[in-house]
């Protein structure tokens, strides 16, 4: 099992055996990052979730479109917009005031 300062880091393999992996791993240490070779059993890696949101962006799909078509179109990725506006039903009630309750000194 690997250190606890591993844990959770994303690396690059650089060996492969019949049991293990040797993993390229970067490592604070006194203000200096250093590059660290590791091996490590295969049960204890999985493959990194980082690369997920980059594959499955269709900009490729959108830019072979738009170029069919001789347009142009947004390939960056946008924030969230804010959500409209809208009134907040109360069914006939009246909003409840909320207020910090005081602080009272017990001494």
């Amino acid at each position: 099992m690997p250190h606890k300062c591993y844990h959770g880091r994303t690396g690059r393999v650089f060996s492969v055996t019949r049991h293990g992996v040797g993993i390229v791993i970067n490592k604070q240490a006194k203000g200096k990052i250093l590059a660290k070779r590791i091996n490590v059993l295969i049960e204890y890696i999985k493959h990194s979730k980082s690369r997920g949101s980059f594959v499955k962006c269709e900009n490729d799909q959108k830019k072979k479109e738009a170029k069919e078509k001789g347009t142009w179109v947004q390939l960056k990725c946008q924030p969230v917009p804010p959500r409209e506006a809208h009134f907040v039903k109360t069914n006939g009630r009246e909003p409840e005031l909320l207020e910090p309750i005081p602080y009272e000194f017990m001494a």
